[in-house]
């Protein structure tokens, strides 16, 4: 167990977002240069969307995935996997990313609540499998064999992110919430610090800037992630 600001810590949840994988050179959505800059939100990241033309849909989502071939986890992705690694008790990661840049920095558990790049979607059988590569509305179904039926197996607006029972559960018992790198817009991620904080936690925010919700931590630490999250977790560790 560690001290953490006086208080003894038993259990951490931490909330990723954008902004820990903008220094890998992840584009984020809402920065002046981010993705929503060249795409309207409304036509590639909505079921109506890709129902209305999945082609596009298709391209942007097909095109991120292989941008991830070129990009590395930082020194935040690394920190954290050292903190899930050493910490004495529970550290549960949860991620707005549908990168997989934690994975590939070392964490041993990640929870994406808003699915995975390299997944696809299955509406016939709703299976969800590893994306071999591109797909699109010709691809069949590695499962069950269906034509024009895969999709990416992110969760658009409007639908209802993933595994929130176990994030709720773990949010309502955690001693520390930490929020690295979100914006603070994006509900239901950007309630979890009330949940936490109402439950007893002690709360805390890392980020370049303050988010929407920033009033609502107990600390707020700003600056690069890579310089933030590396100090906090030496400051757990050694505590």
């Amino acid at each position: 167990m560690a001290q953490f600001n006086g208080r003894f810590i038993g259990s951490i949840v931490v909330l990723t977002g954008a902004g820990i994988s903008a220094e890998s050179g992840v584009p984020t959505f809402r920065d002046a240069d981010g993705l929503w800059e060249q795409h309207d939100p409304m036509e590639i990241a909505t079921p109506g969307a890709f129902r209305r033309n999945p082609d596009l849909v298709y391209r942007f989502y097909n095109a991120r995935r292989s941008m991830l071939a070129a990009v590395a986890p930082n020194q935040a992705h690394q920190a954290l996997a050292r903190l899930q690694r050493e910490f004495a008790g529970e550290v549960f990661l949860v991620t707005q990313n549908v990168d997989d840049l934690h994975e590939r920095g070392g964490s041993s558990q990640v929870c994406h609540m808003h699915g995975q790049l390299q997944a696809s979607l299955c509406t016939a059988c709703r299976r969800s499998m590893h994306a071999h590569g591109d797909f699109d509305r010709h691809s069949s179904c590695p499962a069950c064999g269906a034509v024009g039926c895969l999709r990416p197996d992110v969760v658009w607006f409007g639908e209802i992110p993933y595994y929130m029972d176990e994030i709720e559960a773990r949010l309502a018992e955690c001693d520390l919430f930490i929020a690295i790198g979100t914006s603070g817009l994006v509900y239901p991620a950007a309630g979890f610090v009330q949940r936490a904080r109402g439950a007893g936690a002690t709360t805390v925010e890392l980020n370049r800037e303050p988010s929407e919700v920033a009033g609502l931590f107990h600390h707020r630490r700003q600056g690069l992630a890579t310089t933030t999250v590396s100090a906090l977790v030496a400051e757990l560790l050694a505590g």
